[in-house]
C-alpha cells in the first residue's frame, strides 16, 4: 500500500505514518512540489500510489479520468501534523481496505 502525500500536507507526516503502510512518500521527496495536480496524479498512476490530499481538484481528476490512482480526501480542514497522522492511523483499516478493493471500485475515500 503506497501512499503519496500531496503538497498541502507537511512532509513531516511521512515518518509519523510510515510504519503503517508499505511505502509513504511526499511530493517534495519526488521533486513534485511545484507540479500540477495532473502531474502528481499521473505520477501516482504510473507508480501505484494512492494520493492523500486536502485538495478537491484530485476528486475532479478522478471523476474525469477514472481510477487508479485512488484518492484519500482529508475533509477536516487545517490540522497539525500529529492530527493528520492520527486521522490516517485511526482509519488505517478502512484506508487499507479501500486501497486493496478491486471490485466495485470506489475512486476516493473521505476522511473527516
Amino acid at each position: 500500500m503506497n501512499i503519496l502525500l500531496d503538497q498541502n500536507i507537511s512532509f513531516r507526516v511521512v515518518p509519523l505514518i510510515s510504519g503503517a503502510f508499505d511505502k509513504v512518500k511526499h511530493v517534495k521527496e519526488l521533486g513534485l512540489v511545484d507540479a500540477s495536480d495532473l502531474e502528481i496524479w499521473t505520477y501516482a498512476l504510473k507508480n501505484n500510489f494512492t494520493i492523500v490530499t486536502f485538495d478537491s481538484d484530485f476528486i475532479d481528476l478522478t471523476n474525469l479520468k477514472g481510477t487508479p490512482p485512488k484518492i484519500i480526501w482529508l475533509r477536516f480542514g487545517n490540522a497539525s501534523n500529529l492530527r493528520i497522522a492520527h486521522k490516517l492511523l485511526s482509519n488505517m483499516n478502512v484506508v487499507k481496505e479501500f486501497i486493496s478493493q478491486t471490485q466495485n471500485e470506489i475512486s476516493f475515500l473521505e476522511i473527516d
